[in-house]
This record gives structure tokens, C-alpha cells and sequence, in this order.
């Protein structure tokens, strides 16, 4: 988000903390779409990531005057859409194997980080590779170049250390590139 960004988001909140309808309304088109896929991206249902995200918004309409740091909203509200998504994934999964994975890699050691991903050419194939992708990937890749979070930013929503979101983010990106490759060496 660019400063500007930050700002008018902070501005949101607080008139939302004040009561202001049309400034909760502004919010919700602000946060929408980015919300839903971030949802999306975890539960890989759009049904479901809607009644999530409709969720998120009752969370957010009867706690955001608990907030006392403006601008840790984005964090925050991706805490309850994460928790919410994971609820719903614990419910639906009597096996819970995807916690198992994320448990794995949430120990994971420390690397550098690589400032960007490489640009793929066909955003179908990124979605596609994305939805291959273990859980505790898709979740960080999904935060750090399609939401724009920083790296400390995706650890509170994350709840674990700044250097296990550099070492997934890596290990994200370079899997998510074996299966995009691997998908273009078999067509």
C-alpha cells in the first residue's frame, strides 16, 4: 500500500470506530475483493470463502472500536480471515492433514529474502500452481504479492516469526515455480 493508501484506510477506521455507516460501507468495497481472494485462496471454494468473508464482516462490524492502532488494521482484519478460513477448513476436514503440513513448515529455518517474484506470463498458470500448493504456501504467497503485506506484517497474521515467512515465502516460490514449469514441459 502506498502512504497515501495507508492513510485514507486509517481515516476508514476511524470513522468507522465513530459510528459512521457510510464510512464501514467504504470499507467493505475497499476490503472486498481482496478479502475474498485471500479466502479463496485458502478454502479454494468460492461459496465458501463468501460465507467466510461475510463473517469476517460481522467480526469487524462489532470489534473494530476495539482497535487501538489504526494502522495495524490490515493485519488484524487478515487475523480473523485466516482464523475464520482455518475454522471452517478444521470443520470440514475431520483429518485436519493440512495442519499437519503446516506444522512441518512452520519451523522452517531463516533465508534471504528475494525481492520480487519472477512474472509469469499467464496468470491462469499461477492460479493453477497456486491451488497445488500446500496450505502454509499458498497463505504466504497469497499475502506478500497479491494482498502487498509486508514480511512483518504476514508474521502477526501469520503468528510465527519473521524469518519462518522468509524461509516459506522461498520455499513457496520455488515450488510454485516446479509446478508451473512442470506444467509448461508437459503441454
Amino acid at each position: 500500500m502506498t502512504d497515501k493508501q495507508l492513510i485514507y484506510n486509517q481515516l476508514l477506521v476511524l470513522r468507522c470506530q465513530q459510528g459512521n455507516k457510510k464510512a464501514f460501507e467504504e470499507l467493505i468495497e475497499l476490503w472486498e475483493e481482496k478479502l475474498l481472494y485471500y479466502i479463496r485462496r485458502l478454502v479454494g471454494n468460492e461459496e465458501d470463502a463468501w460465507q467466510i468473508l461475510q463473517q469476517v464482516w460481522m467480526i469487524v462490524f462489532h470489534s473494530i472500536t476495539k482497535i487501538r492502532e489504526n494502522k495495524k488494521f490490515p493485519a488484524w482484519i487478515y487475523g480473523i480471515a485466516r482464523n475464520l478460513a482455518l475454522n471452517h477448513l478444521r470443520d470440514r476436514y475431520s483429518e485436519c492433514s493440512f495442519l499437519k503440513e503446516y506444522e512441518e513448515y512452520r519451523d522452517a529455518g531463516t533465508v534471504q529474502k528475494e525481492d520480487c517474484i519472477e512474472v509469469f506470463e499467464n496468470a491462469e498458470q499461477v492460479h493453477y500452481g497456486m491451488s497445488k500448493l500446500s496450505l502454509p504456501y499458498r497463505e504466504v504467497l497469497t499475502l506478500y504479492f497479491f494482498q502487498d503485506l509486508c514480511l512483518e506484517e504476514i508474521a502477526e497474521v501469520l503468528q510465527t516469526p519473521v524469518g519462518t515467512v522468509k524461509s516459506r515465502l522461498y520455499y513457496a516460490k520455488r515450488n510454485l515455480r516446479n509446478v508451473i514449469e512442470g506444467e509448461t514441459k508437459n503441454e
